[in-house]
């Protein structure tokens, strides 16, 4: 019998536990690793999954989670020869059982030399070497490479089963700020997937209620939940998880229907043993819908005054006016009125520019929606930040009706400050950008409008294009960028509204002075300014410098017109009147 026959009959296949931390649990060996021990000492791992298929499960994993680690460090011949005794050491425990045997691959290694993709092939390969037709790929924090391996798969082995497990927090979301949803979503359409679901980080009572909202239809779903949550004792991390705790809520699990269930970190041979037992007289047949929200109507979503603009085709004006560096908010709030009513039609605000301490940019984003009106538009960084506290943010902006925000990766600490305060950056604009999307598509009412930043001064242009793709594929809907002052700056500008979809709001920087020009080229990452301008501004007083960046910034505009769907513009040195006279002259 295969394992599509076996689910066919209604019955839930019972995978083992984590042989991971089992291993671990033994003497001596806290700090050994697993997967290299089916070579050095295979009559432990053999033990291990004997004990497994003993206590009742139906099928058992390779001991070769981690192996994608050494395939992208070069370790090829060492893969192999761990893939190769794990495979033989699963078979023979398996066999008297006519248990089925998961060749098992954990989440493949990011920036290697080698695509996700890739790496999962070159594994995958070596595991049909051995006669393998059943796979595992588990624990994943993202669906990169799994369309590759689909496919290779389907086209090496048409008769392969290929089963793709997601880890998510109690929240839902990967380490990578995934939606398990979307990822669900995403990997049952594949054609060659034949089961998909969750693992490892939760416990079984969140995934529990994770599955209960999940609209699954169509394709076989997998549980399996870590035994609880870790522990420290001493230097021991155990996962105190009760077997008949964890046994019955597998039972309801797969009464909510899960097709294959099984174990993650901490799940024992006790663990697998109770599940077995509770899960006797379950059946599995047609998963229920997602439980709807109940006759409540669904809230309607707020108005986006910025993006209504952008969709009716109307020339859009953000101005960039820095947030204060103590707690007086009146220049601000005054100089933002004054931008307002010059006829800007957002407010862009940095969040801590070069990487120094400024008033909140989402508090002060939400303190102008509510006093002045105007729509803001808050840039929000990943540094400092993990993806928790930028969901908490992101909640609370979208409830003061903020719903465009400005993705950036954000400045470094300045090197000065570096002994005093580290910088933290857990995830890139990009990845930022999908977290945010992803948000959008599961639970917000008013999705947020995602804005990018472009760099037309970058020596290498063809990579912040490649850049700004990504982000597009991420959710990122609309450009801004840096300042044009040359005509290499406008080429780039027509390059990128050739090669993107998205909205570009062309950036304008108004010089106010030579020295003003002179820092900019020299000392400001992203700021190109052509001899050409630079020479202007010499022997220029504050007056004629003022004038004179009026009619550079209206001529640059009009450049940027046919490439543009609005201006983004900076505030030099909180001259807001400069700009509100900039305002009125542009085309």
């Amino acid at each position: 019998m295969n394992v599509r026959d076996y689910l066919a009959q209604g019955r839930p296949l019972l995978f083992d536990g984590a042989m991971g931390t089992c291993y671990a649990s033994l003497p001596g060996r806290a700090e050994a690793r697993c997967e290299t021990a089916c070579l050095d000492r295979p009559g432990e791992i053999l033990s291990i999954h004997r004990a497994y298929l003993e206590a009742g499960c139906g099928a058992v994993k390779t001991d070769t989670f981690s192996l994608g680690d050494d395939l992208a460090e070069g370790r090829t011949d060492l893969v192999r020869t761990v893939i190769g005794a794990a495979c033989r050491l699963a078979g023979e425990a398996a066999e008297p059982y006519g248990a089925f045997v998961f060749a098992d691959m954990g989440p493949a290694p990011e920036g290697r030399g080698l695509s996700r993709g890739e790496l999962y092939i070159r594994q995958a390969e070596l595991f049909l070497e051995q006669g393998m037709t059943c796979f595992l790929a588990e624990t994943l924090p993202t669906d990169d490479g799994i369309s590759d391996l689909a496919a290779f798969l389907k086209e090496r082995c048409p008769e392969s089963f290929l089963m793709v497990s997601f880890a998510v927090g109690y929240d839902g979301v990967t380490r990578e700020g995934h939606s398990g949803k979307a990822l669900f979503r995403r990997a049952a359409a594949l054609p060659g997937v034949d089961a998909v679901g969750f693992n490892c980080v939760s416990g079984p009572n969140h995934l529990l209620q994770f599955i209960r909202g999940l609209d699954a239809k169509g394709i076989p779903l997998s549980v399996m939940p870590n035994a609880g949550y870790p522990t420290v004792l001493g230097r021991r991390v155990v996962f105190q998880g009760r077997p008949d705790y964890f046994a019955g809520k597998l039972a309801r699990i797969a009464e909510a229907g899960a097709a294959i269930v099984g174990g993650c970190c901490g799940t024992t041979p006790e663990h697998i043993a109770a599940a077995a037992a509770a899960l006797a007289d379950v059946r599995t047949g047609v998963r229920p819908a997602a439980r709807s929200a109940a006759e409540k109507p669904a809230p309607s979503p707020a108005r986006n005054r910025l993006w209504e603009r952008l969709e009716e085709g109307r020339r859009v004006v953000a101005v960039e006016l820095d947030p204060p560096d103590n707690d007086d908010v009146t220049f601000f709030l005054e100089g933002a009125k004054i931008l307002r009513d010059a006829g800007a039609d957002a407010v862009t605000i940095a969040d801590c520019p070069i990487g120094r301490p400024r008033a909140d940019s989402s508090l002060l984003a939400c303190k102008v929606k509510r006093e002045l009106g105007i729509e803001p538009l808050p840039h929000l960084t990943c540094r400092d930040r993990n993806l928790n506290a930028t969901k908490a943010l992101l909640l609370g902006l979208s409830m003061e009706g903020v719903h465009n925000v400005l993705l950036v990766t954000g400045d470094p600490i300045p090197t000065e400050h570096q002994d005093e305060v580290k910088s933290v950056f857990n995830f890139n604009s990009r990845k930022l950008a999908r977290y945010v999307s992803d948000l959008n598509e599961n639970g917000l009412t008013t999705p947020f409008r995602i804005f990018g930043a472009l760099n037309l001064n970058a020596r290498n242009f063809a990579v912040q294009l490649r850049l700004a793709r990504e982000k597009e594929e991420n959710g990122v809907s609309a450009f801004l960028t840096q300042p044009i002052h040359s005509q290499e700056a406008l080429d780039n500008l027509k390059l990128a509204r050739e090669t993107l979809r998205g909205r570009i709001l062309g950036g304008i920087f108004p010089i106010v002075s030579h020295r003003n020009a002179l820092f900019l080229n020299n000392e400001i990452a992203g700021m190109r300014v052509c001899e050409e301008i630079v020479s202007l501004y010499e022997g220029k007083d504050r007056a004629e410098a003022e004038d004179l960046a009026v009619t550079i910034s209206a001529a640059v505009a009009r450049a940027a017109a046919p490439f543009v769907d609005g201006y983004y513009l900076m505030t030099p040195f909180r001259r807001v009147e400069l700009m509100a006279r900039i305002i009125k002259e542009l085309p």
